[in-house]
């Protein structure tokens, strides 16, 4: 139990979701910076690459997340693009199984530090984004 909330593997998918968007974010502003700099081809390439590579995985998160909170595969596949809800679920069916199995202190000890969740999105908010001041605390107090 974190505070007074007892921690779910879903909750738990939806905080790595946003330090995974997190990470999306500051590897985009780092991106976006190289293009002036003298950094070589094959550095903003690796750089573009892992960026990609964040980004697959916050889809795979909130696909994760989704399914654990009970999301049907067919929407989630319609979701995703994809026309076999089957091979969606076989794809995450090993997640969904190895996070569904996570003991509560397990789940805790992933969530640690989740508060530097809703420092970071305070400093880096803007005005078009949502009027949020605790989107990771909200999450934690809605369930």
């Amino acid at each position: 139990m974190i505070g007074s909330f007892y921690m779910t593997p879903e909750i738990l998918a939806r905080i790595a979701t946003a330090r995974a968007a997190r990470d999306l974010s500051d590897l985009a502003r780092l991106l976006l910076a190289d293009t002036v700099t003298t950094t070589s081809p094959t550095e903003r390439i690796e750089k573009a690459r892992r960026l990609r590579q964040v980004a697959n995985e916050v889809v795979d998160l909130v696909v994760l997340a989704e399914a654990l909170e009970g999301a049907s595969w067919e929407e989630i596949a319609e979701a995703l693009g994809r026309r076999d809800p089957g091979t969606v679920e076989r794809e995450f069916a090993e997640d969904v199984a190895e996070w569904s199995s996570k003991s509560e202190k397990e789940l805790e000890r992933a969530a640690e530090g989740h508060a530097a969740l809703d420092e970071w999105y305070g400093r880096h908010r803007e005005d078009q984004d949502p009027e949020l001041s605790t989107p990771v605390a909200d999450l934690l107090n809605r369930h």
